[in-house]
């Protein structure tokens, strides 16, 4: 088996090293011309794709207060809190916590939706940072 082994290392033995009697001849790339492609809307695309798979949480923010934590402790089951919108206003949609738009809660098939009213899609740029 050791024979076989030594045999098998004389086979594989490459000398990739150049003999000393070979002149040295430089070597030089090959000068065909390659036309320029336009790929930005390839890459766009490609871009766009890979986004396309990330999973983000929407959410539709129906309003907010700021109240201090002693007014929060003594809340109890029939406590109503006053929050910051008026009835009817549009509410905040934010994705990932940034906000993106506004819409109106609607009912679809028994479960709730919404019907965006105004959005701001350079803010889905902020979500890839």
């Amino acid at each position: 088996m050791t024979d076989q082994l030594i045999e098998l290392d004389n086979d594989l033995d490459f000398n990739f090293s150049t003999p000393e009697n070979e002149a040295s001849v430089p070597l030089s790339a090959p000068t065909a011309t390659v036309p320029a492609v336009d790929n930005s809307q390839y890459e766009q695309q490609r871009k766009i794709s890979l986004f396309s798979r990330i999973p983000v949480t929407l959410t539709l923010e129906v309003a907010s207060v700021d109240i201090p934590l002693s007014e929060l402790m003594s809340v109890n089951n029939d406590s109503v809190i006053e929050l910051d919108k008026l009835a009817g206003e549009p509410l905040d949609i934010k994705i990932n916590g940034i906000m993106f738009g506004q819409a109106e809660v609607v009912v679809v098939n028994e479960k709730y939706g919404l019907r965006i009213i105004s959005f701001n899609s350079q803010s889905l740029g902020e979500l890839a940072l």
